[in-house]
């Protein structure tokens, strides 16, 4: 990624903070709401439909997105994720990474996916200049993965996949596993012992209440204490100091010095108070939380061109004032959220 350098529009906006004090930092971006897998906690196939997906025609186009990201990176933004449904579905993805990297001022650009299509995409990423790559991993067993895929993934595409993200040059590798009490939660230590061999970070994530398809019930999460100390049972574990402000997974190095693992506690341990994340979806709705409701349209404002972009932005996040996981079970937090695989969690 580029040095960090002025951008030309900042004297428009300057670098927002919301309600809270909160800066705009991170931005996760949808190519596409589309998946090939119906995964439970996030798409369920009975609820939301084999052939989900907006069209072509009503996603941002590369332009639009390009555009839209110089305006975050204007408003603060250093770090970019791409996200979906699966982003490996929107086609000719390489591409926008490509016009992505070479934004002035962005220091980190990855990419989340399930792994599925990665095999045959994995240089071509690395070649555009996507920086790092995480894909999610919930489960080792063949049978369960087909279970927690919807009966649409193989785990050997997934597992070929990482192996092609490695020989690409993607080290190391992150691996996001939602944790569920009774489904997956005996799959802890062998997700670890893999990270752990091949030199790449595991990271668990407790089973959120995000969107209002699949069927959240606490009793099914199982909090990251819990989790770290399985972990720190068999591989004794201490803590390491978050590499900045806000970041969402609480970091825990092995003392034997075979690598880290990470926890993300939004259920056990709300960081609302640091959150400096927005999301925008692939038609161009703006989300200030996981959790939101509803998002906001930008792209008339995108339009309009990246000064009217970055005017837009920067009035919707002043006045943000999401902190729902700190709020959740009380009434006023309890409404419609929006589904993941529209934002991309």
């Amino acid at each position: 990624m580029s040095a960090c350098l002025p951008h030309p529009l900042l004297h428009t906006a300057a670098h927002p903070q919301d309600l809270l004090g909160r800066p705009l930092h991170d931005l996760r971006l949808s190519v596409i709401d589309a998946c090939n897998f119906r995964c439970p906690y996030c798409m369920p196939a009975e609820k939301v439909g084999p052939l989900h997906g907006t069209d072509a025609g009503s996603r941002l186009s590369f332009a639009q997105m390009e555009t839209l990201v110089r305006g975050f990176v204007a408003l603060g933004v250093r770090k970019l994720r791409i996200t979906g449904g699966e982003p490996l579905l929107r086609k000719d993805l390489p591409t926008l990474i490509a016009r992505l990297a070479a934004i002035e001022g962005l220091d980190d650009l990855a990419l989340t996916t399930n792994g599925s299509l990665l095999a045959r995409h994995a240089k071509a990423l690395r070649a555009a200049g996507l920086s790092r790559i995480t894909v999610s991993v919930d489960t080792l067993d063949h049978e369960g993965f087909r279970v927690l895929s919807g009966g649409r993934g193989e785990l050997h595409d997934v597992l070929d996949g990482i192996q092609a993200a490695r020989d690409a040059g993607f080290s190391p590798i992150k691996f996001n596993c939602v944790v569920q009490r009774g489904v997956n939660d005996d799959q802890l230590l062998p997700l670890v012992d893999y990270a752990r061999r091949h030199g790449d970070v595991m990271r668990f994530i407790e089973y959120m209440d995000v969107g209002t398809c699949n069927g959240w019930r606490r009793e099914r999460v199982v909090p990251s204490r819990e989790i770290h100390a399985a972990i720190h049972a068999r591989w004794s574990l201490r803590p390491l100091d978050a590499n900045y402000r806000g970041e969402v997974a609480k970091r825990h190095a092995f003392i034997d010095g075979q690598g880290e693992v990470g926890f993300v506690s939004s259920v056990s341990a709300p960081f609302c108070g640091d959150c400096h994340r927005a999301r925008v979806s692939a038609d161009g709705r703006l989300y200030t939380c996981l959790f939101a409701g509803d998002g906001h349209d930008v792209r008339e404002a995108l339009d309009a061109g990246e000064a009217a972009l970055i005017e837009r932005v920067a009035g919707l996040w002043r006045r943000r004032g999401d902190r729902y996981s700190e709020q959740r079970g009380r009434d006023a937090a309890s409404r419609r959220h929006v589904e993941m695989f529209l934002i991309g969690g």
